[in-house]
């Protein structure tokens, strides 16, 4: 098919300009006029004819390549407000009316959790993201978005994926935090081989670099590879251990504004329950000032948050449980007697817990989520039992991508 020229008319969910028509052209921005080239499966931009006065120059060279990011090309501001757009119309979608406050942008370089995906090519070990919307990947040797630690550490991180190829499936991904003790690395996507896991051989490459490099920790599973320190992070006044492969805000920017955000909207209160409450990223800053009961599933999360009790001393009392709250959600009549409920489920949202708030006589709810359409189906069940949802305010914690996240505060 020949290539033609297309006015964009708008940027969709995905991140993807879309034509009045509803052709969708990646890289493209409002306003534009572009060739395309129609393939089989997708449209490519061929060419910007007609730039938007809102097109930047993307600051990361593997950008366009690298499936990381999509929105590189656009103004900050612009960008940050299509991003406050896409959270009012998933709302309106849902029939829900409220104030959406002006967001959080997290800033480049900040991103503190990244998972690098490895590949062998002969004798040479490949590290890098995806190619967007492909199996294929992109080397890379340097990334606008994550934590200049991350970025530091490419080249040896390049050097401790060469022993994890002994299975030929073996498609390693070595998933790195920057902890405040150094970088932690968990490995998943290495096949069995017949005699079990890993070869001594191999196990002690992988020792050797990280010792070399000066990591925390590396682990594979629950087998730990090498550990010089234990990796911590703080939340609120406890520096807690991480658990390995354990769940962590992506960015420490955007966790310091959702704790913000969630202990405003419960002051005053006197007693409030952190469901789906991981290893303490609310539990800890709510406790400064309220008793708090602490809710989630993961047991080594959980154990965290409690190794991490006696690192804070003068908060209020903190009672964590290990707790299923999908299949076991604390129920209304546990709620008797508290002032506020904080829950922060996965992307499959609460929808049990947010039944079990609906029923209860709790005159606040706090919801982070990292899913706005999940977020819409649970906010229909507490504005449909009398809560109001006062305000949202949107979170991009993952800079120049599609994804949004959001603090909505309900109250009766």
């Amino acid at each position: 098919m020949a290539d033609f020229e297309a006015l964009i008319d708008k940027v969709g969910f995905q991140g993807d300009g879309i034509t009045a028509g509803g052709l969708i052209v990646p890289l493209t921005l409002p306003g534009e006029r572009v060739l395309v080239h129609q393939g089989k499966e997708r449209s490519e931009l061929v060419e910007v004819m007609d730039a938007s006065p809102q097109r930047v120059t993307p600051p990361c060279p593997h950008f366009s390549a690298c499936g990381g990011c999509t929105l590189q090309h656009w103004d900050l501001d612009a960008y940050s407000a299509w991003k406050r757009e896409v959270v009012e119309a998933q709302l309106r979608r849902g029939g829900l009316e409220t104030e959406v406050l002006p967001g959080f942008t997290t800033p480049p370089q900040s991103r503190r959790r990244v998972g690098l995906h490895a590949r062998k090519q002969g004798k040479h070990i490949q590290i890098g993201f995806k190619a967007r919307r492909s199996w294929s990947l992109v080397p890379i040797e340097v990334c606008s978005i994550s934590d200049p630690a991350i970025v530091a550490a490419l080249p040896m991180l390049r050097q401790l994926a060469a022993p994890l190829f002994e299975h030929p499936k073996s498609a390693p991904i070595l998933h790195v935090t920057a902890s405040l003790t150094g970088l932690d690395i968990d490995i998943s996507g290495v096949e069995r081989t017949r005699t079990g896991g890993l070869s001594a051989d191999a196990r002690m490459q992988v020792a050797m670099t990280a010792g070399e490099a000066d990591f925390a920790r590396v682990t594979l599973g629950d087998d730990i590879l090498y550990q010089a320190r234990q990796p911590r992070v703080r939340f609120g006044k406890a520096t807690v251990a991480l658990p390995a492969g354990s769940f962590l805000q992506a960015t420490p920017q955007a966790e310091a504004a959702m704790a913000s955000l969630v202990t405003q909207a419960v002051a005053g209160a006197k007693k409030v329950a952190d469901l789906f409450c991981g290893a303490g990223t609310f539990t800890f800053p709510l406790a400064e000032t309220a008793v708090v009961y602490a809710a989630d599933g993961a047991a080594p999360s959980v154990a965290a948050l409690k190794a991490a009790l006696a690192s804070a001393p003068g908060l209020k009392t903190i009672t964590p449980e290990v707790r299923d709250l999908f299949r076991r959600p604390m129920v209304a009549e546990e709620m008797k007697g508290f002032d506020a409920i904080v829950f922060d489920p996965p992307r499959a949202g609460a929808e049990a817990q947010a039944a079990e708030i609906a029923r209860s006589t709790v005159a606040r709810a706090v919801a982070v989520s990292c899913n706005p359409q999940t977020f819409v189906r649970d906010a229909k069940i507490l504005v449909n039992a009398g809560f109001s949802l006062d305000r949202v305010t949107p979170i991009d914690q993952f800079l120049w991508s599609a994804h949004v996240e959001l603090v909505g505060v309900f109250s009766r």
